[in-house]
């Protein structure tokens, strides 16, 4: 479990969660901002893994979609006063 967003990881679900990122296919899937390739696919891996981002829809192996904010990631953004209330 994680203690905390760092200030990467909560722009990164910022962006997706304002529609600017594609994430790729694949089971440690890349996550591109404003069609870019993302700067640390660490924290993208790191993200997917725990939950907080996935694809839009489906797609084949490589292909890059929309990348959605999941609740879990919502939750995170906005912090843990928010998903006590």
């Amino acid at each position: 479990m994680i203690d905390e967003l760092n200030h990467r990881e909560r722009a990164t679900l910022r962006a997706v969660a304002g529609g600017h990122a594609e994430i790729s296919c694949s089971c440690e899937p890349d996550l591109f901002i404003d069609g870019l390739a993302c700067c640390d696919q660490l924290t993208a891996h790191r993200l997917a893994r725990l939950g907080f981002v996935r694809p839009a829809r489906a797609g084949k192996c490589g292909e890059r979609v929309p990348a959605l904010l999941t609740e879990k990631g919502s939750s995170a953004l906005a912090g843990p006063d928010a998903a006590a209330a």
